[in-house]
């Protein structure tokens, strides 16, 4: 080879060599789809998501993207928004959270990895084939719902010794198949406890008006609301209904509570968040969902409205304030 060759290919190589680098590099940034809900009703959960990723080094726009799909309440919007999530080719799905978004994922793609997060019963909602070994694409976080039917009619009996009757706000199919377990949790428990279910459906927003007029024509003194992303969605009205009715309710997620409601008991949902960025942190370095067994929660939270319960001219056993994570006076 002749000098001027020789020079020619080394330089070329030299050139060529910063730029295939870059390239590759800016190649290897994952990109994370992030479907939820609705993101503006839980800005803690997503904060929590975001701080969990970046424990494990990930910053959105420095070394990893998030495309963020809303569906604003509406969750008829979800196959499609869970469609364009696959169709940019993301790294994986996150799922945010509950039954619904993860349905949504799963019927969008049989290949891109989903992680999901507060899911009631992942098994008998279709989405794993055991929580151990989920066996597809989709992995994540339960969040253990039906198990806890029976602590929210115990607390509830507790704050209020009196109740006698529980009206249970559900709406079919609002879980998956988990809430048809949840109802037969609580009817389990309310037998134990000698108090009677009255379960009362709304199916959309416009029944829930009627829903608690149904409660207080059967004389229901409790209340205990299955939460799912339309009540969710419609919370602090499910909350003043529930003062304007005088009953006491049991919720399972703490911003209910937040909203004005009297108590809530369930799993902690932003520490949920923050796990599931660990799911997405072995994705990204090569596990496959099949492999990662589904996780329940680990942390649990009590907590009681001192002022909903003075509104309702109740006295919260001292006892169960002691148990509680958080009073809000």
């Amino acid at each position: 080879m002749d000098r001027r060759a020789f020079i020619t290919i080394v330089g070329g190589s030299l050139v060529a060599a910063p730029l295939a680098a870059e390239a590759q590099q800016a190649a290897k940034i994952p990109r994370i789809g992030y479907l939820a809900n609705r993101l503006a009703a839980n800005p803690d959960q997503q904060e929590a998501f975001l701080q969990g990723l970046r424990d494990f080094g990930y910053v959105d726009g420095r070394n990893v993207v998030i495309e963020y799909r809303d569906a604003e309440g509406n969750l008829k919007r979800l196959p499609a928004l869970a469609a364009q999530l696959v169709a940019l080719k993301v790294d994986v799905i996150v799922a945010a959270a509950g039954t619904l978004p993860a349905l949504a994922a799963k019927q969008a793609s049989g290949t891109v990895p989903i992680v999901f997060i507060a899911v009631g019963n992942p098994v008998t909602s279709g989405l794993v084939t055991s929580l151990a070994r989920p066996g597809g694409n989709l992995t994540g976080l339960s969040a253990l719902t039906p198990e806890l039917a029976s602590k929210w009619l115990e607390l509830l009996k507790q704050a209020v010794p009196a109740v006698t009757r529980v009206a249970v706000l559900w709406q079919p199919g609002g879980m998956g198949d988990t809430d048809k377990e949840v109802l037969k949790q609580a009817d389990v428990a309310a037998r134990a406890l000698g108090v009677r279910v009255q379960v009362v459906e709304a199916r959309g927003p416009t029944d829930i008006d009627r829903a608690f007029s149904d409660m207080i024509r059967a004389r229901a003194n409790g209340l205990a609301v299955l939460s799912t992303p339309m009540f969710a969605n419609e919370r602090r009205r499910v909350v003043d209904l529930a003062a304007k009715s005088r009953l006491p309710a049991v919720y399972s997620f703490k911003n209910y509570v937040d909203a004005g409601g009297l108590m809530s008991y369930g799993s902690n949902a932003a520490d949920l968040s923050r796990r599931a960025a660990a799911y997405v942190d072995k994705i990204l370095k090569g596990a496959k969902p099949a492999d990662l067994p589904v996780e329940q929660p680990t942390k649990f939270e009590l907590v009681i409205n001192l002022k909903t319960a003075k509104a309702l001219g109740l006295t919260i056993p001292q006892t169960l304030l002691l148990q509680a994570d958080q009073v809000i006076e």
